[in-house]
């Protein structure tokens, strides 16, 4: 075959391949037999190997193409990926369309409903209708670059179809949706994993974002994972949420059949109703419905508030329950020595996930609720995450049960255990614990952001004595690492390689590294734009740090307390002497509003709140969500609430909108 007789064929398999493609995954049609499609694409393959100069990014041939990656990129997201507002109850879910018809001033119905896929979220672009990158959520605003597993996905299109009509903008597009993986293919998978000896998954949304995260597309490719769309976030002229779905489809996308619009909550409740009897028929994972203000410019003037959109919702299926017996309780010992108790349970199923354990968080809890060994217990997943002990079935107890009762001392290092007046955590007394010292390092580990350095790894350091604390790690020598159980001369210098390309570090991930009680990412950061310096945190008084916007006497007087103590400088010098730099904290702007602090409550009408505390840090100024006697002004629109009352006991300065806006444009 010639070349240009070679190239139209070519042309020709990829089409034909992509409308079978797009008849069976996206409209449930099998319009050619899958021994058919298989010939068609192996002709193309052969085709292509012959002619590699007509390989393009978009051919079916290339979703199973790519080398091992060594590890995944960082992609941006154009706008962020942001979470959900969750409601359980129907009052709940009235209290919403409420509040937000408040803030919105109008009515925000009608509303578009979807089911809720519980699997991956990702975010595809497509540029001039071939997909270009595809990411998954991540932090919400960076996420890592899964476009050579993604192409492997048959539902997903390599190249999109325009629509009819008018649109514009084809030669840029957005589509967010879900990777999933189908309950037959999740099962049949699991049988494969355990015959071979391997892990199995605990669910199918663990298997489907275990399968994305390959650096092996060809692992991927291996999986049958679906793919379906659920919105289309760049702006083509849509004027409702049902349009943009119609138009998703038209380019060529699976969509869930069972989104529709609702007119009123009462709809919702009855789609809702609809899909939770329809659940345990269906090929897939859902943990309830997502309810959306269908007109676009209504939701788009909702904005956002956290990290959550205002018009947006998911109405989560009730938190399934069951029974088991609680086998024995264990006290597990975290950084800062606090010891938690952890029930082990009879093995049961909840919301598809195996569980086994389940926290009662303190010594407290296991009074309130009189909890034994031997108990008979409703556990039950808050949201469907996190397994909890709700309550006991006294009448099923037996007479052999045991009172679970407080150690006295460490389980781990035996050293005797305290508990702190007004606190409701016993702790180690043991500085050197050696399972403080565990969760210390894991916990600097991770702020550090060093990969391939688990808890197991850690353990065998401790107890091998070759590092004692956390600042130890960064002495080690390929020496040191090579002759430990399950280290070679290639994954020793691989990770000491990794260790000390990770010595320079911010100053914020450096104080959130040294696990100061209190102190997370956001008040590390607040302590470095305030005091710059590593030097000038330590020498801080308590009532200076107590009077940083958002710190706080509670917070103060830990950061103080930890600095002060002997042991702790020691860890410092520790990690200075090993040579990690800190880089220099980054301060606020320094407009007018510099050094002042702000509380806003109620509705402004000039603006939204996130545009107002924008405005704000713009100029210097600091945010907070509290009044307190370090609160500078509080700006008071339409309703307010406890703030402004809270705000005239304390004697602190109010300003309506009209001043807060004379304010800004002084």
């Amino acid at each position: 075959m010639e070349k240009k007789e070679a190239g139209e064929r070519i042309l020709k398999l990829k089409k034909e391949i992509d409308f079978h493609r797009y008849q069976y995954h996206v409209l449930d049609k099998e319009t050619l037999s899958e021994a058919a499609l298989d010939s068609l694409k192996h002709e193309l393959y052969t085709l292509e190997q012959k002619f590699p100069e007509f390989i393009t990014a978009d051919s079916p041939t290339q979703r199973v193409e790519g080398k091992p990656l060594a590890k995944f990129t960082k992609v941006k997201h154009e706008t962020p990926m942001l979470s959900i507002e969750d409601v359980f109850t129907f009052s709940e879910l009235e209290a919403w369309e409420t509040r937000v018809s408040k803030f919105s001033g109008r009515e925000i119905a009608p509303f578009f409903c979807m089911v809720k896929l519980d699997g991956l979220a990702v975010e595809l672009v497509y540029e001039n209708g071939v997909l270009k990158t595809a990411s998954t959520r991540g932090d919400g605003v960076i996420g890592e670059d899964i476009t050579q597993n993604i192409r492997t996905i048959e539902s997903v299109p390599l190249v999109l179809t325009k629509p009819k009509g008018h649109f514009y903008n084809f030669e840029h597009i957005v589509v967010r949706g879900e990777i999933f993986f189908p309950l037959k293919a999740f099962e049949k998978l699991n049988k494969e994993l355990k015959k071979a000896g391997q892990v199995e998954f605990a669910n199918p949304r663990n298997a489907a974002a275990g399968s994305v995260r390959q650096l092996d597309s060809k692992i991927t490719a291996g999986r049958p994972l679906d793919f379906s769309a659920w919105d289309l976030v760049s702006e083509h002229g849509e004027k409702t949420h049902d349009e943009e779905w119609q138009i998703i489809k038209e380019l060529g996308f699976k969509t869930n059949p069972l989104g529709k619009v609702a007119t009123n909550l009462k709809e919702v409740e009855q789609f809702f109703n609809e899909v939770k009897n329809k659940r345990d028929k269906l090929d897939y994972w859902i943990d309830g419905t997502v309810v959306r203000v269908n007109d676009n410019a209504v939701f788009k003037s909702l904005g956002v508030v956290g990290k959550t959109p205002r018009g947006l919702v998911a109405y989560k299926f009730p938190a399934e329950e069951t029974t088991s017996v609680v086998e024995a309780v264990e006290w597990l010992v975290g950084r800062t020595g606090a010891l938690t108790p952890v029930v082990t349970l009879k093995p049961t199923l909840i919301a598809g996930t195996t569980v086994k354990h389940a926290s009662l968080h303190n010594a407290d809890e296991i009074k309130r609720l009189d909890v034994r060994v031997g108990d008979t217990v409703v556990i039950y997943k808050a949201g469907e995450i996190i397994p909890k002990v709700k309550e006991v079935l006294k009448n099923l107890r037996p007479k052999n049960s045991k009172e679970i009762v407080p150690p006295e001392t460490c389980p781990v290092c035996g050293a005797k255990v305290v508990r702190k007046v007004g606190e409701v955590a016993i702790v180690c007394s043991n500085r050197n614990c050696f399972a403080q010292d565990k969760e210390r390092v894991l916990h600097s580990v991770r702020a550090f952001g060093i990969d391939g350095f688990g808890p197991q790894t850690i353990e065998l350091l401790l107890d091998e004595k070759i590092i004692q604390g956390p600042a130890d790690i960064f002495s080690m020598t390929v020496d040191d690492v090579i002759e430990l159980e399950r280290f070679a001369d290639i994954s020793a210098n691989k990770l000491i390689k990794e260790i000390q390309s990770k010595k320079n570090i911010s100053l914020p991930k450096f104080i959130v590294a040294l696990g100061i009680r209190h102190v997370g990412e956001e008040t590390a950061s607040l302590l470095a734009e305030h005091f710059l310096t590593l030097e000038k945190i330590m020498k801080a008084k308590e009532e200076e740090l107590s009077m940083v916007s958002g710190i706080g006497e509670v917070v103060g007087k830990s950061v103080a307390d930890f600095f002060k103590d002997e042991h702790n400088q020691k860890i410092i010098e520790g990690y200075l002497e090993r040579g990690v730099k800190i880089e220099k904290g980054k301060p606020k702007p320094r407009g007018k509003f510099f050094g002042k602090t702000f509380v806003l409550t109620g509705t402004l009408s000039s603006m939204g709140r996130n545009e107002a505390k924008e405005k704000i840090k713009s100029l210097g100024g600091n945010i907070s969500s509290s009044v307190s006697k370090n609160t500078d002004y509080v700006v008071v629109g339409e309703e307010p609430g406890s703030k402004f009352t809270e705000a005239q006991k304390l004697e602190v300065k109010v300003l309506n909108e009209t001043e807060f806006l004379g304010l800004l444009n002084k």
